[in-house]
C-alpha cells in the first residue's frame, strides 16, 4: 500500500490550499473598500465560503474519484459537461498556480533587494521554484505530507502569533485606533466605506472571499487520500472554520493597531506595516514567505491531478495517468509545470491580466457543483456514485441551493467591466487584450478543440 493522506493531513492541506498571499499582502484592499465595515465583510465572505465548502464536502461523499468539480460534474451531468468543466478548471488552475508562483518569486526578490520587475530574474526564480516543487513531489507522498504539514503549521503559527501580540498591545497599552478608520479617505476624498450600495458590498465581499478560495481544489487528489468519501466532508468545513477565525482575528487586530498603515502602505507584505517592532515584522515576513511557498506546495499536489483524473476517465490521452514507482503522476505534473510557467511568461508576469481566467472558472464551479449535489440527492445522476453515502436534505439540497443563488447574485452584481479594462496612471481606459484573449482561448478555443479530438477518437474506436 502506498502512503496516503490521513484526516488531519487533509485538514492541513485544505488550510494550506487556502491561506496564501492574500491575507499577508493585501488585507488593506478590503479595508479600503469597506472602511470600518471590513470585519462584517469578512464575516459575510466566511459565510459564503462555508456554504460552498459544505456543498463541496457533500459532493465528496457521493463521488470518491479524484478531480473535484470535474469528477462531480461528470458523474451528475455526463461526459460533455464534465469535460468542459474539467478542462477549463485545469487551465485556470494552472494559471492560478503560475500567479502564485510569480507572487512568491517577486516577493523574495523584493525582500532581498533585487528588481522584481526584471523578467530575467523572475523567470530564473520561477524555474528554480518549480524545480524544488518537482523534487518534493518526486520523492513521494511521505515527504510531501511532511512539508505540507510543516508549511501549514508555520503560516498558521505566524498569523496566530501576530494576533496574540496585537491583542497584548491593545490590552496592556490601551491603544485602540479602530475608530480612526472612520476618518480615513480614498483618493477622491470620500471616507472609506461611506454610503456603500449593494454593488460596493458585493465587490468588497468578493475581494474578501478570494482569501478563502482553494477549498474547491482539495479533492482533486482524492485517490491519494484515506477514505476520501468520509474524511473530505469533515475536513473541508473544519478547515474553513479555523481559517475564518484566523482571518477575523488578524484583520481585527490590524484595524485596532494601525488601520492607516494597512491601507496606505507600499510594502510588499502589507501586514508587516502595521507593526513597528522588528521582531514581529520579521515573524510576519517569514510567515508570508512560508505561506506563499506552502500554497505552491498545495497547488503542486492537486493541479496536475485534475489532468490525471481526466486521463483516468479516458477524456484526455491515457499517457497522462502513468505514475512513477513513488506513485506520482510525473507526466501530468511536467505538462502542468509547463503551462504554469509559459502562460505567466506570455503575459510578462502581469498578474492582473491573467487572474481573470481563474476567477471565472471558480464561479462556474460554484454554480455547477451545487446543482450536481442536488442531482445526487434525488438520484438523477448519469454515473454510479457511492452507494453508502448518507443523504441529508439540509446539506444536499437547501445549503447547495442557497450557495448557487448567492453565486448568481455575486455574478450579477460583479463589476465585469473592470476585469477587461485597464486604467492607466493618467486615467485613460483601454481594453485588457491579454485577459480577453486568455478567456476566449481558455473557455472556447481549447475546450472545443479538445472536445472535437475526443469525439473523433471515440468514433475511430467504435
Amino acid at each position: 500500500m502506498k502512503k496516503k493522506l490521513g484526516f488531519y493531513s487533509i485538514v492541513l492541506l485544505t488550510i494550506n490550499s487556502i491561506i496564501g498571499t492574500g491575507i499577508f499582502l493585501s488585507p488593506g484592499g478590503v479595508v479600503a473598500k469597506a472602511g470600518d465595515k471590513a470585519l462584517i465583510i469578512y464575516i459575510m465572505a466566511a459565510v459564503f465560503a462555508s456554504v460552498l465548502a459544505v456543498t463541496f464536502a457533500s459532493a465528496a461523499k457521493y463521488v470518491s474519484k479524484g478531480g473535484a468539480s470535474y469528477a462531480y460534474t461528470k458523474a451528475a451531468f455526463g461526459d460533455n459537461i464534465g469535460f468542459y468543466v474539467g478542462i477549463t478548471r485545469y487551465i485556470a488552475a494552472s494559471i492560478a498556480w503560475g500567479v502564485m508562483g510569480t507572487a512568491v518569486v517577486k516577493t523574495v526578490l523584493n525582500m532581498f533587494g533585487f528588481d522584481n520587475g526584471n523578467l530575467t530574474y523572475v523567470t530564473i526564480g520561477f524555474v528554480i521554484l518549480m524545480g524544488i516543487l518537482l523534487v518534493i513531489n518526486l520523492l513521494g507522498t511521505r515527504l510531501f505530507e511532511l512539508i505540507n504539514n510543516l508549511s501549514t503549521i508555520g503560516k498558521v503559527g505566524a498569523l496566530v502569533t501576530t494576533i496574540l501580540v496585537g491583542l497584548a498591545i491593545v490590552l496592556f497599552t490601551g491603544v485602540n485606533e479602530f475608530d480612526t478608520i472612520k476618518n480615513l479617505t480614498d483618493s477622491t476624498g470620500a471616507k472609506l466605506g461611506e454610503n456603500m450600495d449593494i454593488s460596493a458590498y458585493v465587490m468588497a465581499v468578493i475581494a474578501a472571499f478570494y482569501a478563502f478560495t482553494g477549498f474547491e481544489s482539495v479533492a482533486c487528489g482524492a485517490q491519494d487520500m484515506e477514505e476520501p468519501e468520509k474524511n473530505l466532508p469533515k475536513a473541508i468545513p473544519l478547515a474553513i472554520g479555523i481559517i475564518a477565525v484566523i482571518y477575523l482575528g488578524i484583520v481585527g487586530t490590524a484595524m485596532m493597531i494601525n488601520p492607516s498603515a494597512i491601507v496606505t502602505t507600499k510594502e510588499v507584505v502589507a501586514l508587516a506595516a502595521v507593526f513597528s517592532n522588528p521582531i514581529i515584522r520579521t515573524i510576519i515576513l517569514v510567515g508570508a514567505l512560508v505561506s506563499m511557498f506552502g500554497i505552491n506546495v498545495a497547488a503542486s499536489f492537486h493541479t496536475p491531478r485534475i489532468l490525471e483524473a481526466m486521463a483516468m476517465q479516458n477524456q484526455v490521452p491515457e499517457w497522462f495517468k502513468v505514475r512513477t514507482s513513488k506513485d506520482f503522476p510525473l507526466r501530468a505534473f511536467l505538462v502542468t509545470i509547463g503551462a504554469a510557467i509559459l502562460l505567466p511568461m506570455a503575459f510578462q508576469y502581469n498578474m492582473t491580466s491573467i487572474i481573470v481566467l481563474s476567477s471565472i472558472s471558480r464561479f462556474i464551479q460554484f454554480i455547477i457543483v451545487p446543482l450536481a449535489v442536488m442531482v445526487f440527492y434525488f438520484g438523477k445522476q448519469k454515473e454510479e456514485i457511492v452507494a453508502t453515502a448518507k443523504k441529508s436534505f439540509v446539506f444536499d439540497v437547501i445549503v447547495p441551493f442557497f450557495g448557487c443563488i448567492l453565486t448568481v447574485i455575486l455574478l450579477y452584481k460583479f463589476n465585469w467591466a473592470s476585469q477587461f479594462t485597464i486604467v492607466s496612471k493618467s486615467g485613460d481606459v483601454s481594453l485588457n487584450t491579454f485577459a480577453i484573449v486568455a478567456m476566449i482561448i481558455g473557455y472556447l478555443v481549447l475546450p472545443v478543440g479538445l472536445m472535437i479530438w475526443r469525439n473523433v477518437k471515440e468514433r475511430k474506436e467504435a
